[in-house]
């Protein structure tokens, strides 16, 4: 699959592929969403995903109030353990760190997806969560994959579902992103394995 080369990323296409293919994240291009659509988080209440790697852990708050049902898809798929055991399988130093995807080449999703609007005037600075695309998709669409977001601001287009913001191990985020990768696929040379996601209500 060819691969988008940094420089195009810097224009603001993060897809999940790393390469802009237009299939779908879902691996079911007709599978759009959920049948009952995932459940929402509830926007009075904090939720903190821990996420345990081989790396150290590092915690993402979630947005309730602005992100509900990314959010409440996210935890779903965390809750089933849809996560354990997955890798961050793209990573560009000063840039971002994604993960979440089943196939471990930026291609899987978990079948279905949602779509959510992020916010007016979306910002994608250092420990901004958001979930990756393909480019074919409308704005706000997302599957299982998400990255963080390493560099000062990635001056990416509100187009990435947001999910949280990271709160809690930055120093963990950034020891991923200074992992050595191929640079031909941002693949890391070692696998960087995310041991399990869990969501908390605080």
């Amino acid at each position: 699959m060819l691969r988008l080369i940094l420089a195009c990323l810097l224009c603001g296409l993060l897809v999940a592929g790393c390469g802009g293919d237009d299939s779908s994240s879902s691996d079911n291009p007709s599978a759009s969403s959920t049948p009952s659509g995932p459940p929402k988080l509830d926007a009075g209440k904090t939720y903190v995903a821990t996420v345990a790697t081989n790396k150290g852990d590092f915690q993402i708050t979630l947005d309730p109030k602005q992100a509900p049902i990314t959010g409440g898809s996210f935890k779903s798929l965390a809750d089933k353990g849809f996560y354990d055991k997955l890798t961050f399988h793209r990573i560009v130093p000063g840039f971002v760190i994604q993960g979440g995807d089943p196939n471990g080449d930026g291609t899987g999703g978990p079948g279905y997806s949602v779509v959510e609007a992020p916010p007016a005037g979306q910002k994608y600075t250092k420990g901004v969560v958001a979930m990756a695309k393909t480019q074919a998709e409308a704005a706000g669409t997302s599957g299982s994959q998400f990255f963080v977001v390493t560099a000062q601001d990635a001056q990416l287009p509100p187009d990435y579902a947001l999910l949280g913001k990271v709160t809690s191990g930055g120093a963990v985020v950034d020891k991923i992103s200074r992992v050595k990768t191929d640079p031909t696929t941002e693949a890391p040379l070692k696998p960087v394995t995310i041991s399990s996601i869990k969501v908390e209500e605080k």
